[in-house]
């Protein structure tokens, strides 16, 4: 499957996804889609609660999970540590798992299996939601190296869309769609087919500012960063 196709086709089976058990199931589709060990999506929180861990939805060996819970992992995983406190993807291999207890906790994960590499994306929701997605792998570093380059915009998309619908199923998100104006999805959609923003107003015959404007407003009211992911959001939701 096709980059592209596999990125859309992979949108679409998460908005359809009717339960949190079914959304489990197509996320490890989705692993199998992008041929990668596996995805967790892990809520940490949600709706600005205090509730810790609320919701956690993985592809990992049922033993792994059994023990990481018992165990009260959670407490102890340098990743969560990390992805709660930043913005920014955290890439395993290049974490300093140094010390005695994060390097007993990956050599044991590794031992089922969990991957050798790995990346987490931090995801902040609108509502003070916060959430984790992990992809891992065992394929060898030039594989991964690759797979990263191609992918991370995809799965940059694929982690806000998991959350949103996570959200969503899980009652604690709105189900109501977005109400984008007409320009605002003009200039949204004009975005998709590859029109830059002085190409949009040329087309629309209105001034570049005010294309930049309707994007904007397109992003906050899809509650995404930016104009890329709009694009993707207004997709899934079959707004464009």
């Amino acid at each position: 499957m096709l980059s592209s196709s596999r990125f859309f086709y992979s949108l679409d089976r998460i908005s359809a996804s009717p339960t949190l058990g079914d959304l489990e199931t197509t996320l490890d589709e989705v692993r199998h889609i992008y041929a990668i060990s596996h995805m967790v999506l892990h809520v940490i929180r949600s709706s600005g609660a205090a509730t810790i861990n609320p919701l956690l939805m993985l592809t990992y060996p049922p033993e792994w999970v059994k023990q990481y819970v018992a165990r009260d992992y959670f407490s102890i995983d340098p990743v969560i540590h990390l992805g709660r406190r930043g913005f920014l993807p955290v890439e395993w291999s290049a974490s300093k798992w140094d010390s005695g207890q994060a390097y007993g906790f990956f050599k044991e994960a590794m031992a089922f299996g969990i991957g050798r590499q790995g990346v987490t994306l931090p995801v902040r929701g609108p509502h003070g939601e916060r959430s984790l997605f992990t992809v891992t792998s065992n394929h060898p570093d030039a594989y991964w190296k690759q797979f990263r380059m191609e992918s991370m915009r995809d799965l940059q998309f694929l982690a806000h869309h998991l959350h949103d619908r996570a959200m969503v199923l899980s009652g604690t998100r709105n189900t109501d769609f977005p109400k984008l104006s007409r320009r605002e999805l003009q200039c949204l959609q004009m975005t998709a087919n590859g029109f830059m923003a002085k190409q949009i107003c040329a087309r629309l015959c209105i001034s570049t500012s005010a294309v930049q404007l309707y994007l904007a407003s397109a992003r906050r009211k899809l509650t995404v960063a930016t104009t890329s992911e709009a694009v993707a959001k207004a997709t899934a939701l079959e707004l464009i």
